[in-house]
């Protein structure tokens, strides 16, 4: 087993803390690193590192809490510059943007190119109820239960479903 080189290395701490493989391995500086990220993912060597990486940081939030933090914090610079110069990126030009916070890429017929973004007005909510501990998802799967025992026909009070 041959040692990994630096930028192997890099790419293992920053999947470790990440869990965005393609990403990563741009960050690391792959070429193609969707295809380096699969490459290297397959890698016994590697996903070691991985593991050691994970158990030598400090626990980290959860991973729909990084995704938050992505969206409510990441720059739309590699957007625009995919919106002001598509038509002359490269295949890996395109691979090495961080696109994590756009949500749709169309072509229009007319021509040009329109990219909409994910709401960072959410991803803050999101991330302030998992601050405060709270659990949005609970308190919406009673809402769906009481509202599908009103519309199965609950007429008396003994079918509805209660907090």
């Amino acid at each position: 087993m041959k040692p990994l080189t630096k930028k192997e290395s890099l790419f293992a701490a920053l999947y470790a803390r990440t869990r965005d493989a393609r990403s990563s391995a741009a960050l690391a500086g792959f070429a193609a690193p969707a295809l380096a990220a699969h490459r290297l993912l397959c890698r016994d060597e590697i996903l070691r590192e991985v593991r050691r990486e994970i158990s030598a940081s400090s626990p980290l939030p959860g991973e729909a809490v990084q995704g938050y933090r992505r969206l409510s914090f990441g720059s739309p610079a590699d957007a625009v510059k995919l919106l002001k110069d598509w038509e002359n990126l490269t295949r890996e030009d395109i691979e090495k943007l961080d696109l994590f916070n756009v949500s749709e890429i169309k072509l229009p017929k007319s021509g040009g190119i329109e990219i909409k973004f994910f709401d960072r007005l959410k991803a803050l909510e999101k991330l302030e109820n998992a601050r405060a501990g709270g659990d949005e998802t609970g308190e919406s799967l009673l809402s769906a239960l009481r509202e599908g025992a009103e519309n199965l026909g609950g007429e008396s009070d003994e079918t509805q479903v209660e907090n």
